[in-house]
């Protein structure tokens, strides 16, 4: 018989554990699978923050595809994906022609929302890639650099405003506070001099978060001179900073964007029924009206039924996701049961920079050094899923006190 062709596009969380388990899980000779990513390597999205700020170099987040995937068992492409095309069974690539596949699992990830707010795609800066962080520790270097430069001093080169006080916001908040001091000593700035403000449309930071964790931690960056400015939407992003709803305007000229993710534009593009760019996936994890077809990671919208809104579009649900579409594949091509993807949220943790987290695991609150440890042996734990102790030893964040 001739063997099924499975397709894996994307080596993000969801896409690079689907592809590691069935390497695993099926034989050789039970299926043909090939995997399409436009680097060659995977990336840690939640590490992101602190290459950004830069306290971490940004290859520590960078991890070879060759080196944890069995390229005997699944091929590997380098390239970037054109289109969809759903209906011939078949995925357009930029570089390399089309593929055919039997079976697609979709795992694009996710693009910067902007809710519409004109200049954020032309004037701020976005966590999303290696090379976005890249961009952004140079950029905020540069201002540093600049400062002292110029004949007049502009407080814009050394004001930093963090727009979205979510998980990715709050850390690389805490991470900047933590980069700042260093900066400032390099460059012979005063610290006082440097202002970094997060501004959040919602009345609270970390919205929908434990209220006494949300406290600990907007406290303690407070008194590393954060400046929270919730209930605050911005109107409009602009070549000199941002304008308020209220018309207020604070100048700066390093706009860091962080109000959350959206599913990948190729979604819809390739005639998907979609809610910001996210399809609402049947429980086994297959796009309504397309049993070959397996969304997961970003592009997945799952409903928690007991409060009847999404689960946020998180690496611990992704990996989860990959788990149950590994096993569905599986089920489809040697003919058993496939079974419903229930998340199980393990806990969240979220980093305050150096030392200092806050999290809940479990049912148990978690604040400062315990959570900054737990938030490792997070990290740690998937590398290890991934690549074994190998993996571990060589990227992994040892350190746990």
């Amino acid at each position: 018989m001739k063997k099924p062709k499975i397709l894996i596009l994307g080596a993000g969380y969801g896409g690079m554990m689907t592809a590691t388990r069935l390497s695993k899980e099926l034989s050789y000779n039970e299926a043909e699978i090939t995997l399409v990513n436009k680097h060659n390597y995977h990336y840690q999205t939640t590490w992101l923050h602190e290459p950004a700020a830069g306290t971490l170099h940004h290859d520590r987040t960078r991890i070879l595809i060759d080196d944890v995937l069995d390229t005997n068992k699944i091929k590997f492409i380098k390239d970037t994906v054109a289109k969809i095309n759903k209906d011939d069974k078949t995925v357009t690539l930029a570089n390399n022609g089309e593929l055919s596949y039997d079976y697609l699992v979709i795992g694009l990830g996710s693009e910067p929302e902007t809710f519409g707010i004109p200049g954020v795609k032309e004037h701020a800066f976005a966590i999303r890639s290696v090379n976005s962080v890249r961009q952004i520790r140079e950029h905020i270097e540069y201002m540093f650099a600049n400062y002292n430069n110029e004949e007049v001093k502009s407080e814009d080169y050394l004001t930093f405003i963090v727009a979205g006080a979510g998980f990715t916001g709050i850390e690389f908040v805490g991470e900047l506070t933590e980069r700042v001091p260093e900066l400032c000593e390099e460059f012979d700035i005063d610290r006082s001099k440097v202002r970094i403000i997060n501004v959040e449309a919602s009345p609270t930071a970390l919205p929908g978060f434990d209220s006494e964790l949300v406290e600990y931690a907007v406290d303690l960056l407070e008194s590393r001179g954060v400046e929270f400015k919730t209930n605050t939407p911005i109107k409009e992003c602009t070549p000199d900073g941002v304008i308020l709803a209220d018309g207020t305007e604070i100048k700066s000229k390093t706009v860091i964007w962080t109000t959350g993710v959206r599913g990948n534009s190729l979604i819809e593009e390739s005639g998907f029924e979609a809610m910001r760019g996210r399809v609402k996936v049947d429980p086994d994890l297959r796009a309504p009206g397309h049993d070959n077809v397996f969304i997961i990671g970003d592009c997945a919208l799952i409903i928690n039924e007991e409060i009847n809104r999404p689960y946020p579009p998180t690496a611990q649900i992704a990996i989860q996701q990959a788990y149950t579409c590994t096993h569905n594949l599986k089920a489809l091509i040697t003919g058993s049961e496939l079974k419903a993807f229930k998340p199980e949220i393990k806990g969240t943790v979220a980093s305050l920079g150096g030392d200092e987290a806050v999290g809940v695991v479990g049912k148990k609150k978690l604040y400062g050094t315990s959570a900054s440890a737990m938030k490792k042996v997070i990290d740690n734990r998937y590398l290890y899923l991934l690549g074994g102790i190998p993996l571990v030893l060589k990227k992994g964040k040892l350190k746990l006190f």
